[in-house]
């Protein structure tokens, strides 16, 4: 390479950059470009998916099969496929063809020979792969030559000197660097192709440099050249603040400290093999990281000294396939040599350990493993300390498994507290468990061990913490569409945006469930659209449905209950269990058996999920809240009175006894004040079960048997479905006139009161005189009088609109953004 005050410049393309003759030249023209700046080193890795099927064909070659020789057909086509397409000039077109076929031969020899002896040793398979990168870096060396004369195919087997561990060869740094300079020496030249990936040991066999090895090689050349730069061409436009394959709001990352990258890079990003990173970063060489099909795009740098940013965290990255060890018994404390002995077993057994954690008591050992090494690394361990577990001072090793690790990387990490609880606190909120967790003194990374089927959750949950601030994604799921279920998701649909712009809430409706289907979009549903194509979903059972919601497993998910169903009711705690905040409308669960009513509130608690159920009194009317405010801030709830049916309030102020007492019950429900079966408005039941709410939530211990319930109505008024009951309203007539005529004659109204006072509560029609805070109650609205330690001499009062399907759907939407907000 031409000795000249220039920019020296090592490019590595990967797979996808050089999958296909397109490809190939777009690769070529950002090197050619490079070119005009100074001498350039190129370096490809295999046609793209090459290594997978070159190991698929040895793995299969082994099993004593034939079926590997179609596999290298496909790919000898595949070659000789890109080399036409390639349009090179008929002699280079000549000299590729022979080389792929003469390749192919050799590599059928060689698949013959496993087959033969139904073996696949290391040292064949590092031969069978290394054919993708000459292959590759040969036919691009051919189509540059006929565009730059000069080009120079450099062997890389003659390049880097590794030891005899095939499969993974370590790099005698020394002499790589003295065979590169010997070269460069030799072969003065402006542009050199270099096949990445392989390299040979002393005795010129074969080796590789493991999986992901080309970006390795690019950086070996870049050191021992004195490179300007390097950069690494793949796929996507740099490192990115997340995978985006997880997280689609994941933004590429500008400029990030060599220490950063290589964090990233262990713990789980694709875009850089971790090794690369060293041999430029102790040179102090610029690495870039660029994109083949958009290369105008800034891509990521990757420098010793990036400057200072604002960020906190520059990205998050995970590693799955995890398993831990568990090294753990009072055997251990205060007993010096058990860490050694550990980490030796393993050693010896060449198992890399991931991620190490020990307790402060000394009385356990925590090491990440990938999952394919557990099994012998537990019986490594165990046979090191056998004596030990024979005598009782130690358990025999626990492996669990199944588990990721999810990390946060950034310089700036070690400057700001509260980091830790952040992430821990995000995590908490939407039921990730955490297992492990390891930090470095260096406070670069935090990493998190948990369990792989929330990995996805964890990742989006920690990147909106941590990037995106000002907008949270909030999943609902739906369950009953019906005249309140409907209203609600109108009012979603007009205020998607709003609640975008003003409160940075991505509401995403995910599912909608009825009694007959199941509409389900991970994306989030079209909530114009969604009455027909809930006509044409399938049906789904509620276990289903409830399976459905805790397997979709998305990151601040709210289960929204706009039912009666008493089967509804018995999910809630499957769901709040795994963090799955409810939003009732449905009163049976807060208003059932005492115990379960505490138990939902006990694992809201435990589990960080809302459980709020403000429209079980009131609609929209913010009593329970009120309530509570008063609760929490240690005040203590005397007396309640309450008018809390505004069904009822509704019928007694539309009964004059001019028109029929059944007749007014049926106005009541056409327009929708009614509970579905109007019975529980009429007979009590439904406003003893708010009071009872009402209690509980003001501290009392109660049940529904303790409320006593004052009915009006006659008892044959009760027997029978809906329509008897309509008719022997008609049939006792008389007996509601007569209670009208005689509220009115000593100047009262009729309303039907709820009250409560030192642990006691019933419910009963009264006729209120004037000047009483509930005379003047019109229409259909409710009024709360409450009477507290506070609020002695008058009441503070809660009144308003109690009940329609535009009120109460209004009041589940307060609810969800409610839980949305915590």
């Amino acid at each position: 390479m031409a000795r000249r005050a220039a920019c020296m410049q090592v490019l590595k393309f990967g797979g996808t950059s050089v999958a296909s003759a397109e490809n190939i030249g777009k690769s070529c023209a950002i090197a050619l470009k490079a070119l005009e700046q100074g001498p350039v080193v190129v370096v490809v890795s295999a046609l793209g998916g090459t290594t997978d099927a070159l190991i698929n064909a040895g793995r299969t070659a082994a099993k004593g099969t034939g079926a590997y020789q179609g596999i290298l057909q496909q790919l000898e086509q595949r070659h000789l496929k890109a080399a036409q397409e390639l349009q090179l000039p008929p002699a280079s077109l000549g000299t590729a063809t022979a080389l792929i076929m003469d390749a192919f031969v050799e590599l059928h020899r060689l698949c013959d020979g496993v087959a033969a002896l139904r073996e696949l040793s290391n040292r064949t398979l590092d031969r069978l792969m290394s054919y993708g990168e000459l292959l590759s870096s040969q036919l691009v060396e051919l189509h540059f030559h006929s565009l730059w004369p000069d080009t120079i195919w450099a062997d890389a087997r003659q390049l880097i000197r590794t030891n005899s561990r095939f499969g993974n060869g370590e790099v005698d740094v020394v002499a790589t660097q003295k065979l590169v300079r010997d070269f460069q020496a030799q072969h003065p030249g402006d542009l050199w192709v270099v096949p990445g990936f392989i390299a040979a040991d002393a005795h010129g066999t074969v080796t590789t440099l493991g999986r992901g090895g080309s970006d390795y090689t690019a950086a070996l050349l870049a050191a021992a050249l004195g490179a300007d730069k390097l950069e690494i061409w793949t796929d996507v436009s740099g490192m990115m603040t997340a995978d985006p394959r997880l997280v689609r709001s994941a933004r590429p990352i500008a400029r990030i400290s060599y220490q950063e990258a290589m964090e990233l890079s262990h713990f789980g990003a694709k875009v850089l093999y971790p090794p690369t990173i060293q041999p430029v970063m102790q040179r102090g060489i610029p690495l870039w990281i660029k994109n083949t099909f958009a290369p105008d795009d800034h891509g990521t740098l990757v420098e010793v000294s990036p400057p200072r940013t604002a960020a906190v965290v520059q990205g998050i990255s995970s590693i799955g396939n995890l398993t831990l060890l568990n090294l753990e018994g009072s055997g251990m404390v205060g007993i010096p040599g058990f860490s050694k002995r550990l980490f030796a077993a393993l050693a010896r057994e060449r198992i890399n350990v991931v991620l190490i954690t020990q307790s402060s008591s000394e009385h356990s050992i925590c090491v990440g493993v990938n999952a394919p090494d557990a099994a012998l690394a537990q019986v490594a361990v165990d046979e090191e300390f056998a004596h030990e577990i024979a005598a009782g001072r130690i358990e025999p090793l626990r492996p669990e498994q199944d588990l990721a690790i999810v990390a946060l990387v950034g310089e700036n990490m070690k400057d700001h507290p509260g980091i830790s609880g952040k992430l821990f606190g995000a995590l908490g909120q939407n039921g990730v468990n955490i297992r492990a967790i390891a930090q470095g003194a260096s406070e670069k990374n935090i990493s998190t061990v948990i369990r792989a089927a929330d990995v996805r959750k964890a990742i989006n949950v920690l990147h909106e913490a941590f990037f995106e601030a000002t907008v949270k994604q909030v999943n609902l799921f739906i369950l009953g569409p019906g005249n309140v279920g409907s209203k609600l998701l109108e009012q979603l649909a007009r205020q998607q945006q709003h609640l975008l712009e003003k409160l940075g809430l991505q509401v995403r409706v995910v599912a909608i469930a009825s009694s007959q289907h199941c509409l389900v979009n991970d994306e989030g549903l079209d909530l114009t659209a969604w009455p027909e194509a809930l006509a044409a979903a399938p049906a789904q059972t509620l276990a289903e449905f409830t399976q459905l919601i805790i397997g979709r497993n998305l990151r601040n998910s709210i289960f929204v209950d706009v039912t009666a169903n008493p089967a509804a009711a018995g999910i809630y705690a499957d769901l709040l269990a795994k963090s799955v905040a409810v939003v009732a409308c449905n009163k049976v669960a807060a208003s059932s058996e005492y115990a379960l009513y505490a138990r939902l509130k006990n694992l809201s608690k435990e589990f960080n999920a809302s459980y709020l159920f403000e429209t079980n009194v009131g609609a929209a009317l913010p009593i329970i809240g009120t309530l509570n405010d008063l609760t929490r801030s240690g005040d203590v709830v005397r007396r309640m009175e309450a008018v809390l049916s505004g069904t009822l309030n509704f019928v007694f102020n539309n009964y004059d006894g001019t028109r029929p007492f059944a007749d007014v019950v049926r106005q009541a429900q056409a327009e929708g004040y009614t509970e579905p079966d109007p019975r529980l408005d009429l007979s009590g039941s439904d406003v003893a079960r708010k009071i009872l709410i009402l209690a509980r939530e003001a501290g009392e211990v109660m049940e529904m048997a303790d409320i006593e319930i004052e009915t009006f109505l006659p008892p044959a008024c009760l027997e029978g479905d809906v329509e008897a009951f309509y008719t022997q309203m008609a049939a006792h007539e008389a007996h509601f006139r007569g209670l009208y005529e005689a509220a009115t004659a000593a100047g009262k109204r009729l309303k039907f009161v709820a009250r409560y006072a030192e642990g006691c509560a019933a419910v009963g029609l009264q006729a209120v005189a004037p000047g009483h805070d509930l005379y003047d109650l019109r229409g259909k609205d409710n009024v709360v009088l409450f009477n507290t330690d506070r609020y002695v001499d008058q009441p503070l009062v809660v009144k308003g609109a109690g009940a329609g399907a535009e009120v109460t759907a209004s009041g589940v939407f307060a609810d969800i953004v409610r839980a949305a907000r915590l």
